[in-house]
């Protein structure tokens, strides 16, 4: 319990409590003068019911000040709620864009490795061929150098039959 509400309880049990201690002087009659007449009533009682009103319009208050602070309450929950709905849902859009993006720009990766790919395959079939080429041209001069030196050879040993004969 809330200590004015705690409070509150005490202060009405003590005011009982003295009611119910001085009952007899409560009702005991008196001339009370209201301004515009005089009437003849028990003081303590008079004071008592005074007492009874303002607390039953105090209470009246409290019921009413709660009530509003409970709609408040409500009201807020309700538009927060409708926020984080609002909130959610511009969250899943932005995944559904991001998620867009990264599918475009795994596309036009795949699209540049391929074109990437493509190119490094044919520049390798031009070395290929080039290296081929430049093999055979090597086979081809060196298959011309080994038979001018066979000839050379062939010669030379000719000429040192003949001369040794």
């Amino acid at each position: 319990m809330k200590f004015r509400t705690l409070a509150l309880i005490i202060f009405i049990l003590l005011v009982a409590g003295f009611v119910a201690l001085n009952f007899e002087a409560v009702l005991q009659p008196t001339n009370l003068n209201f301004a515009f007449a005089e009437v003849q009533a028990p003081l303590g009682l008079v004071l008592l019911g005074m007492l009874t009103l303002v607390l039953v319009v105090f209470l009246l208050a409290l019921v009413y000040y709660q009530t509003v602070h409970l709609m408040e309450v409500r009201r807020i929950t309700r538009e927060v709620t409708e926020q984080r709905t609002l909130a959610d849902k511009a969250e899943a859009s932005r995944f559904t864009e991001l998620r867009q993006f990264l599918q475009a720009e795994l596309q036009t990766m795949a699209a540049r490795d391929l074109d990437l790919s493509e190119k490094t395959h044919q520049k390798i079939d031009h070395l290929q061929t080039a290296m081929s080429q430049v093999i055979e041209q090597t086979g081809n001069g060196l298959g011309a150098s080994i038979g001018e030196m066979e000839d050379r050879l062939e010669r030379q040993m000719e000429q040192q039959r003949q001369a040794g004969l």
